[in-house]
């Protein structure tokens, strides 16, 4: 039995997605992400600027006129969630922490995905797979897949795409669109997200807190690896540790800029102190103009 304030959040990211699908993501994310090919629909006599090649010349000498084979977009897909909840997701310090961030951005695209009859899967890791939930069609079962994220407490707490990348991999032998939601305090993945850009559509959100960009001056602070559990005392009062403070997160985040062009996966950023809606829908709109 899930705690009484785990389904009433459920409940609160179910209306708030909802409306967002409905007022500004569904058709948006009908347009960007293709079906899986075109399949057959029907035969109709041959139109004056219909390519003569899909012409059927069985059925068009069966009738003595000419017919054409018209085809429709195979639409269904399969939209897998990647959910990074190593130990630095249990952080936040503005609206929301960014384990709560990630559920909620899953949710928004999950709901988005049943909206268009297409199938959702998870996948929740650390630095292992810890859960693997296969796609499915549905509102019962997206219900249960935000369940998950929101009561799932890990076993572990550091972070390996690209054990999370590889297994996506070997489970799924057909393409998909695979959404990797963490904040990527990793090493050595690239490898694995070149291989896994290949044989899906993956696209990167990146999870972030202010606090990760930039120090306030608020004298001793006490620093914890959430990860790692290692402890470190600085004085924030001083300008010099502020500032190399920042250029190393700002050399973190160019570091890993530069590995997702590389390979040319897309990705956005997302802030636990901004809404999410308004990054991603403008993502969505950008990845359609660039379609069409």
């Amino acid at each position: 039995m899930l705690p009484k304030e785990i389904l009433q959040t459920v409940k609160r990211i179910e209306i708030r997605t909802n409306r967002l699908v409905n007022e500004a993501l569904g058709g948006e994310y009908h347009s960007v992400f293709k079906g899986r090919g075109m399949e057959f629909d029907e035969v109709r006599e041959y139109q004056y600027g219909d390519d003569i090649r899909t012409i059927d010349w069985n059925v068009s000498a069966r009738l003595g006129r000419f017919y054409v084979k018209r085809y429709v977009e195979e639409r269904e897909l399969t939209v897998m969630l990647l959910v990074d909840l190593s130990g630095s997701k249990d952080f936040g310090t503005v609206r929301r922490f960014k384990n709560e961030l990630a559920a909620e951005l899953a949710a928004l695209l999950a709901f988005s995905a049943i909206k268009n009859n297409d199938r959702v899967g998870a996948l929740i890791f650390t630095d292992v797979v810890e859960k693997y939930i296969s796609p499915k069609k549905g509102r019962k079962h997206v219900l249960r897949v935000v369940r998950e994220l929101l009561a799932y407490e890990p076993i572990h707490r550091r972070t390996s795409i690209e054990t999370a990348l590889r297994y996506l991999n070997n489970v799924l032998s057909k393409k998909c669109v695979a959404f990797l939601i963490s904040d990527f305090f990793d090493q050595g993945y690239e490898k694995a997200l070149r291989v896994a850009n290949q044989r899906h559509d993956l696209i990167a959100l990146s999870i972030n807190d202010p606090r990760e960009r930039e120090l306030p001056d608020v004298g001793i602070l006490q620093l914890l690896d959430p990860e790692t559990g290692d402890v470190l005392w600085i004085d924030t009062s001083l300008k010099q540790v502020r500032e190399q403070y920042r250029q190393l997160t700002q050399a973190f985040m160019e570091t890993r800029n530069k590995i997702f062009k590389r390979n040319r996966i897309e990705f956005v950023d997302l802030f636990t102190h901004q809404p999410y809606d308004v990054p991603l829908v403008k993502f969505f709109r950008e990845r359609a103009k660039r379609f069409r």
